[in-house]
């Protein structure tokens, strides 16, 4: 993971990009598990071979475009990959865990009624919850939520885009989500 020099989370990174970045200088310093040594060729002036060593988690210098950081309305892009992992691969309507390939984006208030394809308009459903509902209100097909949605900071949505997220990014990036952040109990369910 590649943070700003402030420590805040900016992107997920492999460790190609992590060696470009330490061959060009632009790590400011790293912390959390070293991951590899990766070894290059033979320096002509000292007769050392190069080593790079990266950790999972470096801090760059310079400039970072960091869009959490710049404006307090920041909103991420809406996908069903960060909308399912947002809500535990649970369906909001009938509280079971389904694989993605069973899920799918329900829109609270649906299009037809205006509704918007927003974060705090989208649920994850199974797709029987979803075809039950079909174009109306939670309310208008006897369902109810079991959650509320929310919009994603970007620190939150930074860890919904990871795949696998090593334990030490994990605390890294809980670290940075918001108090009152519904991730935090979800998070804390999913260990038990």
């Amino acid at each position: 993971m590649r943070t700003d020099v402030s420590g805040m989370p900016l992107e997920w990174i492999d460790y190609r990009d992590a060696v470009r970045l330490y061959h060009t200088e632009q790590v400011a310093y790293a912390c959390g598990t070293p991951l590899y040594s990766l070894y290059g060729g033979t320096n002509a002036r000292t007769g050392l071979r190069t080593v790079v060593n990266v950790s999972s988690i470096i801090a760059t210098t310079g400039h970072s475009y960091n869009p959490g950081n710049l404006r307090g309305d920041y909103t991420p892009p809406l996908n069903n990959q960060t909308l399912f992992k947002r809500d535990a691969y649970l369906c909001l309507y009938c509280g079971l865990r389904f694989p993605s390939s069973l899920l799918s984006r329900d829109h609270i208030r649906p299009l037809s009624q205006g509704g918007r394809d927003t974060w705090t308009n989208v649920a994850t459903a199974c797709r029987r919850c979803n075809n039950h509902k079909a174009s109306q209100t939670p309310e208008e097909a006897g369902l109810q939520l079991i959650a509320v949605p929310f919009k994603p900071t970007y620190a939150e949505y930074i860890y919904l885009k990871g795949r696998r997220v090593l334990a030490d990014q994990m605390e890294y990036l809980i670290a940075h989500f918001p108090r009152t952040s519904p991730l935090h109990a979800r998070l804390r369910n999913a260990q038990v």
